[in-house]
């Protein structure tokens, strides 16, 4: 392994992405890494079908809403001291192509099972499932309810 390997997380803002970064963050204090916490942004598809016109910058930003959700992820899981550095990024296209462009050289993708869209029930959400197929690095996907606040290696509390 690389010193100081960049662990790359998905962040949206869902439980799933919380559990993710908290699973994240466990393994870089572990390995001596680095987070990169990746929140992407993009124009609902479906502004400008149907008539509906795309909602000025000024009223819906959508680049601005993805930083905040992310820094504002980030402070919810981490508190004061995240015991490791984390970069913040916001990158523009889907989901799941932001996450593959920032794993490029990366030691470690880190996405939850699913994010805020999609039909619950279903083990992996669409972005999980398209990283761990087409990942440049190994991917690992924590399950919703996996890991606990405060149980960041998982363990139920195990001594």
């Amino acid at each position: 392994m690389t010193a100081n390997p960049q662990i790359v997380v998905g962040v949206d803002g869902s439980p799933a992405s919380e559990q993710a970064l908290r699973w994240a963050i466990a393994y870089a204090k572990a390995v001596g890494g680095t987070i990169a916490a990746v929140a992407a942004w993009e124009y609902p598809a479906f502004y400008g079908w149907g008539g509906t016109a795309a909602p000025s910058e000024e009223s819906f930003n959508p680049e601005e809403l993805a930083g905040r959700t992310l820094s504002e992820t980030v402070a919810k899981v981490v508190g004061a001291d995240p015991g490791v550095r984390i970069v913040e990024t916001v990158m523009p296209g889907n989901a799941a192509g932001a996450l593959l462009q920032a794993a490029k050289g990366a030691a470690l993708l880190v996405v939850g099972s699913r994010g805020l869209g999609g039909f619950s029930g279903v083990l992996l959400g669409s972005v999980s499932r398209h990283v761990t197929e087409h990942a440049p690095c190994p991917v690992v996907v924590v399950r919703e309810g996996q890991v606990k606040d405060g149980d960041e290696d998982g363990d139920g509390g195990a001594q």
